[in-house]
């Protein structure tokens, strides 16, 4: 069985890196790494921050692939925002349902589900039971517009719909599991939607430019780093836990079959 598991930036995947060697494979620009967990061969793809950077690195997956499917199971993984308040820092969480608002005059929105048996064994494996994910175009930087948010979701990321849309169309298995790196009552200490680079990432130079352009905001970014770190490291531990647990089960037609979500 072959899972794909994908982070916005490498920062996402550091943790999970300093658990288990993973090999660099090079695809056309592809942020590719690769392992072995059991029998189950693991691919890891950076996407790049937002909807759009997602769709084109599965597209190209999908030209590695040569029309084929390629993975079996697809995992949209890395940091989230809480946008409730039962949702800590820290927590992993397996929302049910992805939520995105598609661009245009009417802003309508639109609504999928994952697959529903590797999310009840990612609740069983302790993943918080966080119905909803609204994935936006715009980083959220205030406890405002969070709040806006709440009634529709209880956390936020910029690649999930994206990518559990392209792979459950592949007729792969999808499922999010994310942690939560800022609460719902808090401010981030800096305008991180103007530090994106051309190439989808976070620029330190650009984040140096936040911080020259607001110094008092230093201590507060420290801290947010520290407790992004925190989540990352404790995504790490889940997922591998996670696919350990797929890899000695593959063999059961639940895990080994592949249906769409």
């Amino acid at each position: 069985m072959r899972v794909l598991v994908t982070f916005a930036v490498e920062a996402e995947f550091a943790a999970w890196r300093k658990l288990r060697r993973f090999n660099l494979l090079d695809f056309r620009g592809l942020k590719l790494r690769k392992t072995k967990i059991g029998d189950t061969e693991v691919l890891v793809l950076i996407t790049g921050v937002g909807s759009q950077a997602a769709a084109q690195a599965m597209d190209l997956m999908l030209g590695m692939a040569d029309g084929n499917q390629y993975f079996d199971v697809c995992i949209s993984s890395g940091l989230a925002g809480a946008l409730c308040e039962t949702l800590n820092v820290g927590d992993v969480i397996a929302p049910r349902e992805l939520l995105a608002e598609m661009q245009g005059p009417e802003r309508e929105s639109d609504r999928m589900q994952v697959d529903v048996t590797l999310r009840q064994r990612a609740l069983q494996n302790g993943a918080k039971d966080a119905n909803c994910l609204f994935t936006t175009d715009r980083i959220l930087l205030k406890a405002g517009q969070k709040k806006s948010c709440a009634s529709r979701a209880q956390s936020v990321d910029m690649e999930s719909f994206e990518i559990v849309k392209q792979a459950t169309a592949w007729g792969a298995r999808s499922l999010v599991i994310r942690a939560i790196s800022d609460s719902a009552n808090e401010d981030l200490p800096i305008d991180f939607n103007r530090t994106l680079s051309s190439k989808n990432d976070v620029s330190i130079g650009r984040v140096l430019g936040e911080v020259l352009r607001n110094p008092f905001a230093l201590p507060a970014l420290i801290r947010f780093g520290k407790q992004s770190r925190r989540a990352g490291a404790r995504l790490a531990d889940f997922l591998d836990a996670f696919l350990q647990g797929i890899a000695s089960t593959q063999s059961s037609p639940q895990i080994k079959g592949v249906s769409a979500a």
